[in-house]
């Protein structure tokens, strides 16, 4: 499973990452979990399980969920919430509910 994350400069998004990575970890899952910024959507969404958005980037979500569709994958918006109290628990069960 591969779950992407994608910013727009990627400081505040890797937290996110390092934080989803120790859920994945204590959950005892298998999981590749990277942030990209926005320009590497194209590179990314013909590998990718599930591509999620940081709210910097909302205006690109139809766009992207336009293109992830083509691939077969899911594209989502981070809870805003979630995204700002670096909550990777609930960021990831978003994550997994969008593989179901």
């Amino acid at each position: 499973m591969k779950i992407v994350l994608i910013c727009a400069a990627g400081m505040s998004t890797s937290l996110v990452v390092e934080r989803m990575k120790k859920e994945v970890n204590s959950q005892g899952l298998s999981a590749e979990i990277i942030a990209i910024p926005l320009e590497d959507f194209d590179r990314h969404v013909v590998d990718a399980s599930v591509m999620l958005l940081g709210p910097q980037v909302r205006f690109k979500l139809s766009d992207f969920q336009s293109q992830g569709k083509e691939h077969g994958v899911p594209v989502a918006m981070i809870n805003q919430m979630d995204y700002g109290m670096l909550n990777g628990k609930k960021i990831l069960d978003a994550a997994l509910a969008l593989l179901k």
